[in-house]
C-alpha cells in the first residue's frame, strides 16, 4: 500500500528505495492470476504497467470490486494482515509489468517507518483515503441505479471506460453485459435520464 502513495508522501522515498531490491519484477499476460480466492496473500503487488482487477466469485459469476492501474498497489488486505484465506482473486486484465514484495519485507518496511515521527499521521491519512473510497463505493452501490453508477464512472474515472473490457465493467456495476449495452445505447441517443 505504501508504494501506491509514494507520490503523495515524498518522505517515503528513502524507505521504499531500500526495499526495491526485494521486489520481484514480473512481465505477465492478461488473465494472469496473482492471488486466488481462498489462498492466503503473502505478497504486496505494485503495478508499473497494466491493469489489475480485484473480484470474487458469487455462484459462478465474477463480481468485480475494483480496478487498479499504473503506479497503484494492492493486496487482499485482510488476508495479508490476518493470514486468512482471501475473499478475493487478483487478476491482470491486460498485459502488465508488476512487482511483488513478500510480506516479510513489507513488515520490515513498516517497522522501519514506525520509527519516523510522521509515520502514524501518514498511515492514518492513507487509511482514511482508502476507507473513504470504499465507503463511497458501497453507498453508491446501495443508493444509485446502475445507470447512475455508469454515468459517475464516465465522469469521475473515464480511464476505466476507455481501458477496461465491457464485461468487466458490467461485472463492476453489478449488471449483465446486455443491460450495460442498453445503458450505453440510451446515452448514445442523448437520453441521460433513466
Amino acid at each position: 500500500m505504501l508504494f501506491h502513495f509514494k507520490d503523495q508522501f515524498p518522505e517515503l522515498e528513502p524507505f521504499l528505495e531500500k526495499y526495491r531490491s526485494y521486489q520481484q519484477r514480473l512481465d505477465v499476460g492478461a488473465k494472469t492470476i496473482l492471488l486466488e480466492e481462498g489462498k492466503v496473500s503473502g505478497q504486496y503487488v505494485f503495478i508499473e504497467k497494466g491493469c489489475v482487477r480485484l473480484f470474487f466469485n458469487n455462484d459462478g459469476l465474477d463480481k468485480t470490486v475494483q480496478f487498479f492501474f499504473e503506479h497503484e498497489g494492492l493486496t487482499s488486505l485482510e488476508s495479508f494482515v490476518g493470514n486468512v484465506p482471501s475473499a478475493f482473486t487478483i487478476e491482470t486484465i491486460e498485459p502488465s509489468v508488476i512487482y511483488l514484495l513478500p510480506k516479510k519485507y513489507v513488515i520490515e518496511l513498516i517497522d522501519d517507518l514506525s520509527r519516523e515521527p510522521q509515520f502514524f499521521k501518514m498511515i492514518m491519512s492513507i487509511f482514511a483515503q482508502r476507507q473513504s473510497h470504499y465507503i463511497n463505493e458501497f453507498v453508491s452501490f446501495i443508493r444509485d441505479t446502475p445507470e447512475q453508477r455508469y454515468l459517475k464512472l464516465l465522469t469521475d474515472r473515464p480511464h476505466i471506460i476507455q481501458r477496461v473490457a465491457q464485461h468487466y465493467i458490467a461485472s463492476y456495476l453489478g449488471v449483465s453485459t446486455v443491460h450495460l449495452s442498453r445503458i450505453k445505447s440510451k446515452l448514445a441517443k442523448g437520453n441521460a435520464h433513466f
